[in-house]
C-alpha cells in the first residue's frame, strides 16, 4: 500500500529503540522507521548496497526518506549512493560523534586516543556483538591481541539507567580498561531527526 502522504527513515538497527523513542517523544506522526541489521557493521562494505536497495524499493511508497546512519565505517561510499539517490544521512563518522556532539567527541578522543565506546545498544548486546562476535568466549587469550592498545571503556550513555551502567563496568571489567561513563542523551539525534520531519522533499523520490 501507497504511503505517499508519509515519510520514512532508513535506519541502523543500532539506532532503531532511540529513533522510536525521539519520535514518540516529540509526538511525531506521518514518519516510519525501517531498520536494516546492526550486524552490518561488522561488515561495513555492506551498508551501501543494502541501504540502496532499501531506498530503491521504498522510494515508490514514500514522499520522502532519510537514511538513519553515519559513515560508519564505509569511506563515503554511503554518501556516494546517497548523493546518486538524492537522500540525506546523520551527520558524522559514527554514532559515537553525533551523541556525543562533534566538539566533546574530539576533545574526548584527542585526550586519550585508546578509547575503546559503548553505547546503551552496545553494552544490551556486549555479549553477542563483543565478546562472541571477537571469539572471546571461545578463546580469551585474544583479549590483549584485540584490546591491548586500548587503556579505557567510555559508556556513552543515552538513557540514565543503574542497571545498564553496571553492565558497562562489567564489560570493561572483561576488557582490562578503565571505566569512565559520560551522559549524552540523544545528543544531537534528535536534533537532525527534527530537521528531516520539518524539511519539504527536495524531489519527488518515485
Amino acid at each position: 500500500m501507497s504511503q505517499k502522504n508519509r515519510r520514512l527513515i532508513i535506519a541502523c538497527g543500532a539506532l532503531a529503540r532511540e529513533i522510536q523513542q525521539v519520535i514518540k517523544l516529540n509526538g511525531w506522526t506521518g514518519t516510519d522507521v525501517q531498520c536494516l541489521p546492526a550486524s552490518l557493521h561488522n561488515r561495513p562494505e555492506n551498508i551501501p548496497p543494502r541501504v540502496r536497495d532499501k531506498i530503491e524499493a521504498q522510494a515508490p511508497h514514500y514522499r520522502q526518506i532519510f537514511v538513519a546512519y553515519a559513515d560508519c565505517g564505509t569511506g563515503g561510499l554511503l554518501d556516494s549512493v546517497l548523493a546518486e539517490k538524492g537522500v540525506e544521512r546523520l551527520e558524522g563518522a559514527h554514532c559515537y560523534q553525533f551523541y556525543a556532539g562533534s566538539s566533546v567527541f574530539d576533545q574526548v578522543q584527542a585526550a586519550e586516543p585508546g578509547t575503546f565506546y559503548l553505547t546503551d545498544f552496545l553494552v544490551r548486546h556486549f555479549d553477542r556483538l563483543v565478546i562472541k562476535e571477537l571469539g572471546l568466549d571461545r578463546h580469551p587469550h585474544l583479549r590483549d591481541t584485540y584490546f591491548g592498545n586500548y587503556s579505557r571503556l567510555l559508556y556513552l550513555s543515552q538513557e540514565n539507567s543503574a542497571e545498564l551502567a553496571q553492565q558497562a563496568r562489567q564489560a570493561a571489567d572483561r576488557l582490562g580498561l578503565r571505566y569512565e561513563q559520560l551522559s549524552t542523551g540523544f545528543g544531537k539525534l534528535a536534533v537532525q531527526i527534527r530537521r528531516f520531519v520539518d524539511s519539504r522533499p527536495a524531489r519527488d523520490l518515485g
